[in-house]
C-alpha cells in the first residue's frame, strides 16, 4: 500500500504546531517570572508575537521545496535512503551505500522542457516519489506536490516549470550564493540545462556535457524542427498557429544552444581543475560562461 505525502505532511504539520505552541507558552511564561522579578507590570506584557517565537510553523510550499531538494541530492548520491546524513561530499565513492535509490552515473541531470531525456531531473524525480512512497499513490501525490508549487498545467507539467525556472534560484538563496549543485544554462530560451554536483566534478565534466548532452539535444531539436515544419504542411488552418509557435521556438533554442556550444568546446577543450579548498565562489568563476549567473 503506498503512502501519501499529504498525510506526511498533516502529521508533521501538527508536530510543528506542538512544538510552536509550547516554545511559546514557555517565553510568555518566562517573560511573566521576569516582569514579577523586577515589578515590569506597567511597563511590560509577557505577549509573546507569533513571528518572535524562535521556531516555526509547518509552511507547505517550504516543506515540498525541501522534499524536492532531498530528492535531487539523492540523484547525484549526496544523500542515500539508505544511510543517515550525508552519504558522499567527497573522497572515494562507496556504491555500496546506494540500493533502493541508485545515483546518477555520470553527475549530470538534465533539465528539458520536454522529454528529450529519459533520466532528467523531472523524470528522476517521479521516480524518486515513486520508490520512496510507492506506485498506489504516485498520481495523487504528484497532484499534492504540484498543488504546493503553483502554477498552470498537469502535475507532470508544474514540477518540470519549478525545475525550469524555480528550482535553482531557491537551491542559491538556500546556499546562500554558494551552490553546491551547478547549472548550466544556455541561457533564457532555455535551449540547454543541466545540474552538476560539485563534489563529483572532474577535469572532463564539461567535455561529457558537451558530447553526451549538448550534442544530443541539437540533433533533437533539429528533428523536432523538422518533423514540426513537415506537419504544418497539411495541417489545418487552426493548427499552424500552434504549429508556427512550435517551429520559432524550437528555432530560438537551437540558435542559442549553437552559440552555447561554442562555449562550451572552448572550456571543454581547457580541461579545467576545480580545488574545492578554494571555495565556491573561486570555482564557479572558473566555468561561470556557461553556468547560470548567481543573483
Amino acid at each position: 500500500m503506498g503512502k501519501l505525502i499529504s498525510d506526511k505532511y498533516a502529521q508533521w504539520e501538527q508536530e510543528c504546531t506542538e512544538r510552536f505552541n509550547k516554545l511559546k507558552q514557555n517565553e510568555e511564561e518566562l517573560n511573566r517570572i521576569f516582569i514579577d522579578i523586577y515589578g515590569l507590570q506597567d511597563e511590560l506584557t509577557p505577549d509573546v508575537d507569533d513571528k518572535d517565537v524562535t521556531v516555526r510553523k509547518a509552511d507547505l510550499q517550504r516543506e515540498i521545496k525541501s522534499l524536492i531538494s532531498y530528492a535531487v541530492g539523492c540523484m547525484f548520491g549526496r544523500y542515500s535512503l539508505d544511510i543517515d546524513g550525508l552519504a558522499y561530499a567527497g573522497g572515494e565513492w562507496d556504491s555500496s551505500k546506494y540500493e533502493t535509490f541508485i545515483p546518477d552515473s555520470d553527475n549530470v541531470i538534465p533539465i528539458c522542457d520536454d522529454d528529450y531525456f529519459n533520466h532528467d531531473a523531472t523524470t528522476r524525480f517521479i521516480e524518486f516519489v515513486r520508490v520512496v512512497y510507492g506506485d498506489d499513490t504516485l498520481e495523487e501525490n504528484l497532484e499534492f506536490i504540484a498543488n504546493a508549487l503553483g502554477g498552470k498545467g498537469t502535475p507532470r507539467e508544474r514540477i518540470r516549470n519549478y525545475f525550469l525556472n524555480g528550482f535553482y534560484a531557491d537551491h542559491c538563496k538556500i546556499y546562500q550564493k554558494r551552490p553546491i549543485y551547478w547549472l548550466f544554462s544556455s541561457g533564457k530560451k532555455n535551449g540547454f540545462k543541466c545540474l552538476m554536483y560539485l563534489h563529483r566534478y572532474r577535469p572532463d565534466t564539461v567535455a561529457l556535457i558537451r558530447t553526451d548532452y549538448v550534442h544530443e539535444i541539437q540533433e533533437r531539436y533539429r528533428t523536432q524542427l523538422q518533423m514540426t515544419e513537415d506537419e504544418i504542411q497539411n495541417a489545418l488552418s487552426s493548427e499552424k498557429v500552434r504549429l508556427n509557435k512550435r517551429i520559432a521556438k524550437l528555432k530560438a533554442q537551437l540558435l542559442e544552444l549553437n552559440d552555447y556550444e561554442e562555449k562550451v568546446h572552448h572550456l571543454a577543450d581547457m580541461m579545467i581543475p576545480l580545488d574545492l579548498d578554494d571555495g565556491v565562489k573561486v570555482n564557479y568563476a572558473k566555468l561561470q560562461s556557461i553556468l547560470e549567473k548567481i543573483k
